[in-house]
């Protein structure tokens, strides 16, 4: 084999190698892990070629200075389920609060899901709790 030959052998062989590095990297590395919680807006199963659970959490917020309107703010939490038995579990909780586990890739694959974050685990589930700033009116009282 020729010197060009050797060269041309060890720049494919470090460009396959480093491909493999970003790849991994890319989608299979586990970026961060954590939980968040807050009221399961829906869960999903939904694609075109590779159907997914995608799935929403409403992440309640705080109120605000009441002299700027007092609203309340709320974050989405978008995430993807792969297991099946935690997806169907999670159909049943639509409306409650849950705390989720979840992984956090650098990439999504069409087969695991649309989002970065993929649900693996449900710590717990729980009704939301009621409470409210409107007065309570019974019938015997005017307007």
């Amino acid at each position: 084999m020729s010197t060009k030959g050797k060269i041309i052998a060890w720049v494919v062989a470090i460009l396959i190698v480093g491909l493999a590095v970003f790849g991994y990297f890319k989608f299979f590395f586990v970026f961060g892990e954590g939980v968040k919680a807050g009221e399961l807006n829906q869960i999903v199963y939904k694609g075109w070629v590779w159907k997914t659970y995608e799935g929403r959490l409403i992440q309640t917020g705080f109120k605000s200075n009441q002299k700027t309107g007092g609203n309340l703010q709320s974050n989405e939490f978008n995430f993807s389920v792969v297991n099946k038995s935690i997806a169907d579990s999670l159909m049943m909780c639509s409306g409650k609060n849950v705390e989720l586990h979840y992984k956090e890739y650098n990439g999504m694959l069409p087969w695991r899901g649309m989002q970065r974050y993929i649900v693996d685990k449900i710590v717990s589930v729980s009704q939301p709790s009621v409470t409210s700033d409107l007065p309570v009116i019974t019938g015997s009282e005017t307007l």
